[in-house]
């Protein structure tokens, strides 16, 4: 299989180079620049980028220009990095189009993992239809879940929900998020939905259930 590419654009090389690390561990091709006008050069000159990780604060041209330019041709995923802790910075990134939003400093393992959750979502890893963690494996095409070997009965939100935790392993999700990508609506400050779905399949889990850990004033995160 073809490696899936990925343009890392930081004016940082030793960022550059540990973000590189981490993303040729898991079997990604990666491109780099230093500043805004080589990311828009190496974009347009290479073809069939998967994904591209992009600094805020750059020189010759920020990444907020860089990514409204790719914006205008392309809906390539696009994880933005920034310094600023600033809600405003994300807002802006979300109206743009970026996919996710990660401050600095980060864990290089959770921006990978954060990598693999979009291409997911983007279905550009196939192979992808079988997800283990912990002894429970997901079969999305066959819409089947099994805990050491045995079938269980699960709802479709039911399904959906531990999907999602399962292809987000590790990161912690708060209810928002949740919302936006299992329900499909923006949160509105009502969490029983999400928390009675939890409920629900944490029981049917069973002693597996406890890898779906609440994360007090934000949401859920499951680990092994």
């Amino acid at each position: 299989m073809e490696k899936l590419k990925i343009l890392v654009v930081d004016d940082e090389s030793r960022m550059r180079k540990l973000v590189r690390d981490f993303l040729v561990k898991e079997n990604y091709e990666v491109l780099e620049a230093g500043d805004g006008e080589e990311a828009l050069d190496v974009f347009y000159d290479q073809k069939e980028i998967a994904l591209v990780i992009l600094d805020v604060m750059m020189p010759k041209m920020d990444g907020w220009q860089v990514c409204r330019e790719i914006r205008r041709y392309s809906r390539v995923p696009i994880i933005m990095l920034t310094a600023k802790g600033d809600e405003q910075d994300e807002l802006q990134g979300f109206e743009l189009g970026v996919d996710e939003y990660i401050a600095k400093p980060f864990s290089p393992k959770i921006l990978v993992a954060r990598v693999g959750a979009i291409l997911r979502r983007a279905n550009l890893l196939t192979g992808e239809d079988v997800i283990t963690v912990g002894g429970i494996e997901l079969n999305k095409a066959a819409h089947q879940v099994k805990i050491d070997g045995r079938s269980i009965e699960l709802s479709y939100k039911e399904f959906e929900l531990l999907a999602y935790f399962m292809e987000n392993q590790g990161l912690a999700l708060s209810r928002e998020k949740i919302l936006n990508n299992v329900w499909n609506y923006d949160y509105f400050g009502d969490a029983r939905t999400i928390d009675t779905h939890v409920k629900k399949l944490r029981n049917k889990l069973g002693e597996k259930g406890e890898m779906i850990r609440t994360v007090w004033g934000l949401g859920y995160k499951m680990e092994e």
